[in-house]
């Protein structure tokens, strides 16, 4: 917590990391649905939900009914009527008006689903994906992900230069020459991998927002309702037209060999028309097996995203054949310690216990996300 955190009122609740499915053992694959089917099916789960995994970046919503409704649940000040924030407890955006014209778009949805009613509350927490990727990420692919396309592709387009100019005085540099021309072609699907994900953002009217989990309302966490309720609620909240968008979903029986391979035939499809993957997830919101609590979600993420998080060549034989030994068990340890302590906030915020005993748990989270493990799983 510092002084670029969001007020604290708000921050009630974090989400969990994610872990991907173990790595797959078809060639040129680093992750595939089968894997993550495998998980589940053998720890008991018969069913799982598919959910299009949207590449944009992590947002919870506080919305709230009117300002009145967020100074009497909250406890801040001033005419707010929610807040967006980050993993890491930030406001997602700097500017208050872009916060407040998007709570207001949400709030025109939740009005014409009814869901205040419905739900008998005057507030509700959300956990969603806002898009496009670029509107948060915009200073990391300027920064980071863009030098390195145009290095590589510079260096790269010199070695080849020198290889032909090499060739033409006789020397045999034919089996070089392809591998570097191998290359080349890493670097340039790596220097295209994330245009899908970005757009110019000049106002509101510019982003998406995908729910997927209705988290809390007044006197409720909805963790006891399975993952086809929560994804029924996100569908009434996307309007004809508006800044909500649909997230593409399905359940899948795992003992039914058919629907699993549709499944990722439906993946594949995804992933080729600029998609990042899907998520995983049991069908039950809270899975428990012989030895515990299940993985909440596993995310299977496509060739293209990949890309861009472990290099341009990641996917070549020798560094797939070295990525193909990452080991998962941190990172699924710490995923199901913040899950367990997101839950834990929500019921009792929703209790309406102290909020000292509320950030205990939401700080627990941040201090668990500075663990040593490797970002890019």
């Amino acid at each position: 917590m510092s002084r670029f955190a969001l007020a604290p009122q708000w921050l009630v609740y974090l989400p969990p990391t994610m872990s991907p499915s173990e790595t797959s053992s078809r060639a040129d694959w680093l992750e595939r649905p089968e894997e993550a089917f495998a998980y589940f099916r053998e720890r008991g789960i018969p069913q799982v939900i598919c959910e299009e995994k949207h590449m944009g970046s992590r947002a919870i919503v506080a919305l709230c009914r009117n300002a009145q409704a967020a100074r009497s649940r909250f406890g801040v000040s001033g005419d707010g009527t929610g807040a967006i924030w980050t993993r890491t407890g930030r406001s997602f955006f700097g500017d208050a008006a872009m916060t407040e014209g998007l709570l207001d778009r949400l709030r025109s949805s939740v009005d014409t689903a009814g869901l205040w009613e419905e739900l008998q509350t005057d507030w509700l927490l959300l956990d969603a994906e806002i898009m496009p990727w670029s509107a948060k990420a915009g200073s990391l692919i300027e920064s980071q992900y863009a030098p390195v396309a145009t290095s590589s592709a510079a260096g790269l387009r010199l070695s080849r230069e020198a290889l032909a100019r090499a060739t033409a005085r006789g020397v045999d540099a034919a089996a070089l020459r392809t591998r570097f021309d191998d290359r080349a072609a890493r670097v340039a699907k790596y220097a295209t991998a994330w245009a899908p994900y970005a757009w110019p953002v000049l106002g509101v009217e510019d982003l998406q927002v995908a729910p997927f989990h209705l988290l809390a309302s007044e006197g409720r966490v909805w963790f006891d309702q399975d993952h086809v309720w929560h994804m029924a609620q996100a569908d009434r909240l996307v309007p004809r037209q508006g800044v909500v968008a649909r997230t593409r979903w399905r359940m899948v029986d795992l003992a039914d060999a058919t629907a699993c391979a549709e499944a990722a035939a439906w993946w594949e499809d995804l992933i080729g028309s600029g998609g990042e993957g899907i998520v995983v997830k049991a069908r039950d919101f809270i899975s428990r097996g012989k030895k515990g609590l299940i993985q909440p979600a596993l995310k299977v993420r496509g060739r293209e995203y990949l890309r861009i998080i472990y290099g341009p060549e990641y996917d070549a034989p020798d560094n797939l054949a070295r990525l193909r030994e990452r080991h998962l068990g941190g990172k699924r340890n710490l995923a199901l310690s913040e899950f367990a302590l997101g839950h834990e906030a929500l019921k009792r915020f929703v209790a309406k216990q102290p909020l000292r005993r509320v950030h205990e748990c939401v700080f627990a989270v941040l201090a668990l996300e500075s663990e040593p493990i490797d970002p890019r799983l």
